[in-house]
């Protein structure tokens, strides 16, 4: 288990640093932790974040743009919610603008 908790903590690490207003991908972290096919371990990272008010898990969805890990958050449409709040459009469960709100690690962040 230590293995997977110190690949979540590096998950977290990525998360806290999605911008405000924009949103990553599961596949786009594993990919800047150089684990490229880890996209469902991206998944429940950010699922056992929820008592971590710190990691914004709101921002991470699937490569489409779709809110795929919303069932994992309280209420019917929190994950949509938070998002909305930042300014981020979404409609029948996809963000819409995807690639203008899309924040990809690997060219943002310092190579790990």
């Amino acid at each position: 288990m230590k293995e997977t908790s110190n690949f979540f903590e590096k998950v977290y690490e990525v998360a806290v640093q999605i911008p405000f207003g924009r949103v990553t991908s599961y596949g786009a972290i594993a990919k800047y932790l150089g684990a490229a096919r880890s996209a469902r371990m991206v998944g429940w990272a950010m699922n056992a974040s929820h008592n971590n008010n710190d990691i914004p898990a709101h921002r991470v969805v699937n490569r489409k743009g779709l809110l795929t890990g919303k069932h994992h958050f309280e209420g019917t449409n929190l994950m949509q919610q938070l998002l909305e709040s930042e300014g981020i459009i979404i409609k029948q469960n996809q963000i819409q603008n995807f690639d203008s709100v899309f924040w990809d690690p690997s060219k943002e962040l310092p190579i790990v």
